[in-house]
């Protein structure tokens, strides 16, 4: 009788201990999703991880089985692959290294006065790697020009912020650019409309041969924000910056913004130039959300329960929506699903197994995002 007694009050406290448990997960996942909803809408990030399937990576985290790499292979066919990854004694990590040739490379077998080695988000990538209206974005990588490097009197660009949709897309909003002069400059340009100007500049010279963090932060708006900080990486010393506190970073008829990264040169005066490797690292893309919008996407998106473990209501008050996407925090979509409604939807992610997951609304006029939890 003891030991039977015994038994059912081990039993007992096992019970509440796998119940506290339970309930601590739950608290942790409740905690976790709090900060996410207040702090940021989660950060994708790129890193070059050894040798072999370059590719592969950069695909799998900027746009999951599609194409967001723009390179010359097609006119280059016997070089491969114009990027790769090469571990770096300075950084003490692996490296993307970016490869353009003055002959034959040019712009992917379309374009022949200019040559493009680049990568991009673009529409078949994650919503959280797109720019939208009212969203804060930083980017920030880590690039390095090697000794010797040769700009185009025309333009080398590193990076471009671009505008998709409007009659204003094919003009980049912001780039970050190379520029051969006395002294080579770098050089950051901004385009409104349809006209480039630069809003500062600075000698080439400190960059060359040196390891710099780029950190980019953008509040897409028509009274939007733009600050930009590159720092050498040896000392920390800051070697350009810029800032704008209210500038216009939306264009009419836009449907996002998506970053370019690489070399995109011109050829016009391609005796200026030479063969050239160029080293990139640390790739970041990281939604933050603001009070303001908090607030707003509060009183116009509901989802319930959450956590949750079966069924997942949306109640929509924002209009009429066309997709749902499930994203995992690694960028990777869960579910994509076409829809035709402004009721409230009910979906099975039973499937789905237990994690934090952003799940993306695109409508007519609108496109939100929102964090939940599973706990399967």
């Amino acid at each position: 009788m003891l030991i039977g007694v015994g038994n059912r009050l081990l039993l007992s406290f096992g019970l509440i201990n796998y119940e506290i448990c339970i309930m601590f997960k739950k608290s942790l996942f409740t905690l976790l999703l709090s900060l996410l909803l207040n702090y940021g809408f989660g950060q994708v990030v790129l890193d070059a991880n050894g040798p072999g399937d370059t590719y592969e990576l950069i695909t799998s985290v900027l746009a999951p089985g599609a194409e967001p790499i723009e390179a010359p292979d097609c006119s280059h066919t016997e070089f491969g692959e114009h990027i790769d990854e090469v571990f770096d004694e300075e950084l003490n990590k692996d490296v993307f290294r970016f490869y353009i040739h003055t002959s034959p490379d040019d712009d992917r077998c379309i374009t022949f006065d200019r040559q493009r080695n680049e990568i991009k988000t673009y529409d078949k990538s994650p919503e959280n790697l797109l720019g939208i209206e009212n969203e804060k974005v930083i980017y920030s990588w880590k690039f390095k020009l090697p000794e010797g490097f040769q700009s185009s009197p025309n333009f080398t660009h590193l990076h471009q912020l671009k505008s998709v949709g409007g009659s204003f897309a094919s003009m980049p909003m912001y780039t970050l650019t190379t520029r051969k002069g006395d002294p080579d400059r770098l050089e950051l340009r901004y385009a409104e409309t349809d006209k480039q100007i630069t809003l500062t500049r600075t000698d080439l010279s400190p960059f060359i041969g040196n390891w710099v963090e780029v950190t980019e932060t953008i509040e897409y708006g028509t009274d939007g924000t733009y600050d930009i900080e590159i720092n050498r990486i040896a000392d920390d010393e800051t070697l350009f910056s810029y800032n704008d506190s209210s500038i216009i970073n939306w264009r009419p008829e836009a449907d996002f913004v998506r970053p370019k990264w690489g070399i995109y040169r011109s050829l016009i005066n391609a005796q200026d130039l030479r063969d050239e490797e160029v080293l990139f690292a640390d790739f970041s893309i990281e939604e933050i959300r603001t009070t303001s919008n908090t607030e707003s996407l509060k009183s116009s998106l509901e989802i319930f329960p959450n956590p949750v473990s079966n069924t997942l209501s949306i109640k929509n008050h924002l209009g009429k929506l066309n997709k749902i996407q499930i994203l995992s925090l690694e960028g990777l979509k869960i579910l994509d699903l076409s829809v035709k409604s402004n009721n409230t939807i009910h979906l099975d992610v039973s499937f789905i197994q237990s994690g934090v997951y952003l799940i993306n609304l695109i409508g007519e006029g609108f496109n939100e995002s929102q964090f939940f939890i599973v706990t399967n």
